[in-house]
Formats: C-alpha cells, structure tokens, sequence
C-alpha cells in the first residue's frame, strides 16, 4: 500500500496549468506541495484541481473500458475477425483469479486519490479559501466529486478497499506501519462515497445552475449524475454488510429528475451527431473526457483496422470486395478489441446505432466476419494524419431517461416512456409506433428490454459490466450477469457459481507489500487471508 500511495506523494508527475496542457508546472517534493510555500494563491490551487482533471484521463481506459466494460461478454477472445491477437483476454473471459487478478494496485487509482486528498486537505477553510470562496467553493465541488468517483469505481471492483481521505505523511506519520490500511467494510465505503458526493453539490450551491458549462470539467451536473448512480446502485445492489437504505431510490430518481428538467440538456435528434469531433460540445454531453490533437488522444484505435487487413481482403454488405481505406483511417489503428457478432446482429435494421457505431464487413461467401468501431473516430490533423481526439463522454442525457427507466421499473411503474423516447431517437423518422415501441411488461424483461437499449446506446461508453451486475431477473433476485439472454449467445456473462467473481481479486504484490491487507473474498490463494464482510 505505502508503494501504491506515498511514493506519488514524493514524486507527483506534473501538474498542468490548465486543462489543454499548455502551460507546465514542474512540481516539487511533497515537502513544498504539503507546505505554506504553494498553496498561496488561486491561480496555483486552480492549476492543481485542473491536474487532477488529466488525473481522470490519465486513467479513462481502464476505469471506463476495462472496469466499466470489457467483463460484459459481447467481446471476442482470442484472435479478431482481422486475425490478430485480442489484449486483455483474462479481462474479458472472466477468467480472473489470485494468479490473474487482470489489473494490479487497485488498478492505479489511490495516486488519483492522492491528489484530491492533498487539496482537500491544503485548501478547505484556508485563507485561499476564504478570500475567494465562490471560486474555491467550485474548486472543492469538482475535486469532492471526483474523489467519490474514484471510491465508486474501487467499490464496484472490489468492494471494501482501504479508505484513505489525508496525507498522512503531512500529518507526520512516516513511518511504514503508520501507512498500512486494511480494506474497510463495503458499507462503510459506501457510506463514505455519499458523504462526498454530498459535500461535493453543497460546494457547487447555487453557482452553476444556469448558464453554459464547460463539458470537460467536473460540474454540478457531473455530480448529480454520479449522486444518481451511487444511489441506485445502493438501492438495486447488495454487498456484504452494505444494504440498500429506504431512500436511496427516491435519491436516485430526485437526482435524475434534476438533471432531466434542466433546460440545458436534451437529446439530440441524430445519434451520430453526439459523437462528431466538431460537435463536442453539443446538449446531450453533461461531462466528458477531453481529448486534443498534439495532447493526448483515446484507445479507439485499438478498435478499428489496419488497411492492410483489411482492403482487398473483406467485402461490404453488398458482396463488393473492400478497396479503399472507407474510415480513411490513413494507416492508424489496429483490431484488438472487437464486439462480437451476436451482439451486431441484435440491432434492428432501421436502428441508427447500428451505423454510427460498427463498419461491417463479410467472407466471400456473404457471411459477417467482423466488425469496428466507428463511434469515436476523431479527426485528420494538420499534417493530414488520423488522430482520435473525439472528447469520450462520461454522462450525456440518454443516461437519464435510461437510469428513469430503471427506477420506474423498481417502484413497479411503467418504464416504457423512457424506453421509447431512447428508441425514437435510435430509429429517427423509421420509428413505427405500434410496431417499434415497448410495451411494459414484468419486472424481468423490462429489466432485459432496458439493458438491450442501454447496450446499443453506451457501446464504448463503460456501462456494460456495470449494467449486468445492477439489472437483475427480480426486485430481490440475481443480477443479469447470471442470465442467459444478457450476452445474444445463449449464455450467461458468469457461471452460477461465479458470484465471487462479481468483484476483482487484489493482486499478489498490494497484497505481499501491504500486511493487513486481506483477499477479496472467493479469490484465496495459498495462505492468504480472505475478508469475511
């Protein structure tokens, strides 16, 4: 754990002046960040919480794709339709065990947690923050939601995980045995997450309840949206001595309500266009990572193809064999990550998802191989080459009608509103009432109509794993991550008897370099102790 947590507190990589990256600040030992001689001025706490923004995307693919995603089952293992070898295969196979825990030092996050601690702890109710309380005041309701963030995607994964909220070694605890932190329960976890997400809004106040946002920077809006699923994955998902509390729901649905009558946000009529590097700042996205050519760029290309498996190889759908680079990718990319087929052919034809986020292509015998993502393609700079600059959105609006959906379903209404509005959208002027809207039905298949339509909408957007563990086959019953008609294969995401694997194990090394540190439960290898919550 120390090795994970305080050795950034000696040597934090850099902190960036503002969210473009721009202008640099070389940065110090944590003696000078952890004393009177930085923390003097607005413009250095401002140049430290826009940090700890490249902080979320330093870390975006692993907590939105490989946490989020990639453990849902609709992706190939082994060799893509193009031939090569697929990356994280133990990942995605739910293969994971004490051996292969797929990510190791809870997947690098107590770093980022790190950064927000030590402002936290700097800043709140100093001088700065007195003299400049309204600027302040939204410096610490980005940096409380981000922290709770951070804690939510470690509870997902591993349940009870070593709470950590100060810089201990600004406190004057240095020695190795002052730093060692066993996993707390998951309900004080969780507990802990909502006390942040609440100081988090009660920071934000009244400052950002009109006007534009910056879409890239934590907000408000941000932190409701994280609220609302925090609490619903309270009220929906059990874990240990964590239970759902009897309002969490009713927080849930109140936050997204909030979000959803803001005149600020909305659905735009054209799916493609949400996802356009020339419209990034469009009304569906409420926060995204920022992307910039020369900056830093996405994984998308880990998704596509090289021209050279692909043109002269494949045919389109209409039998005419692939000549040209179509995405005009211009020789980026590679296919190691691909969705499967089954999950392709579950779009109705008239479904625009279908288009804006896969190229298709087959054998010569007519049959789909394979196919690649289109959805976050970027942009041709400059110097004429493909970059993948497009912002990835962390919340847009579809979330809210789809969340709707969800609390609809477990207070026994009718969540087909919400389910429809999503899908009028999805087939645009194809859309045929009374053939193509969705009638509610019982708790089960309106929780597997809602998680076929949150599918189809978040592709790459680190939702899946998430949904299959939340969505279950009853109020009080199993997730669908146990059922067999969540993956379009007939299978399920895991075995009846893989409930441990609902959670990640902790790696040997946190493990070995840490004493008091226990096992994820299920997960035991040789001697080691397990948590028992």
């Amino acid at each position: 754990m120390k090795k994970i947590i305080y050795t950034l507190g000696v040597l934090i990589m850099v902190i960036f002046a503002n969210i473009s990256c721009e202008d640099k600040l070389d940065l110090a030992p944590i003696d000078y960040y952890g004393s009177g001689n930085f923390w003097k001025t607005l413009p250095q706490t401002e140049a430290y919480v826009n940090g700890i923004h490249l902080d979320l995307r330093s870390t975006n693919f692993t907590r939105k794709f490989l946490m989020g995603e990639a453990r849902g089952g609709l992706q190939k293992i082994g060799t893509s339709s193009q031939g090569l070898s697929t990356y994280n295969d133990i990942i995605k196979s739910n293969s994971l065990d004490g051996n292969n825990p797929g990510l190791s030092s809870w997947a690098g996050l107590y770093g980022n947690i790190f950064d927000c601690n030590l402002v936290i702890q700097m800043v709140e109710g100093s001088d700065i923050h007195k003299n400049n309380k309204e600027k302040v005041d939204v410096l610490l309701g980005q940096t409380y939601g981000i922290r709770a963030l951070y804690y939510f995607t470690l509870y997902r994964a591993y349940g009870g995980v070593p709470l950590i909220t100060r810089v201990k070694v600004l406190d004057g605890q240095v020695s190795p045995t002052d730093l060692y932190t066993a996993r707390a329960t998951p309900k004080e976890i969780m507990d802990f997450i909502k006390s942040d997400i609440q100081k988090s809004l009660e920071y934000f106040g009244t400052y950002q309840d009109a006007g534009p946002i910056n879409n890239v920077m934590w907000t408000k809006v941000a932190s409701q949206m994280l609220a609302a699923e925090i609490y619903l994955w309270s009220a929906k998902v059990s874990l240990g001595d964590q239970k759902p509390a009897a309002d969490d729901l009713s927080k849930a649905e109140n936050y997204l309500l909030e979000v959803k009558n803001d005149s600020r946000f909305g659905l735009l009529n054209n799916f493609e266009d949400v996802f356009s590097a020339k419209n990034e700042k469009n009304k569906e996205i409420i926060f995204a990572i920022n992307y910039a050519d020369g900056e830093a760029t996405s994984n998308a290309g880990d998704f596509v193809y090289a021209p050279q498996n692909m043109i002269g190889i494949f045919y389109d759908r209409n039998g005419k064999k692939i000549d040209t680079d179509i995405l005009d990718l211009r020789g980026t990319g590679w296919q190691r990550y691909e969705y499967t087929n089954e999950f392709w052919l579950s779009f109705e034809e008239k479904d625009k998802r279908r288009d804006a986020t896969f190229m298709d292509y087959y054998n010569d015998k007519g049959d789909l191989e394979g196919t690649v993502l289109k959805k976050f393609l970027g942009s041709i700079n400059s110097a004429g080459n493909r970059v993948f600059d497009t912002n990835e959105p962390f919340y847009r609006y579809a979330d809210v009608l789809l969340m709707l959906a969800e609390v609809e379903n477990m207070k026994g209404g009718d969540p087909a509103k919400y389910i429809n509005e999503i899908r009028k959208r999805a087939y645009g002027n194809d859309f045929d009432a009374g053939t193509d809207s969705y009638h509610n039905s019982d708790f089960k298949t309106n929780e597997l109509e809602i998680l076929k339509e949150r599918d189809r909408e978040f592709v790459y957007e680190g939702k899946r794993w998430y949904d299959v563990c939340r969505l279950k086959d009853a109020k009080d019953g199993k997730p669908l991550a146990f059922d067999n008609a969540s993956t379009y294969r007939g299978l399920p995401v895991l075995k009846s008897n893989e409930t441990h694997k609902l959670l990640w194990p902790v790696d040997k090394n946190t493990l070995n370099n840490d004493p008091v540190l226990k096992q994820t439960p299920g997960y035991k290898v040789g001697d080691q102790e397990e948590e028992t919550w």
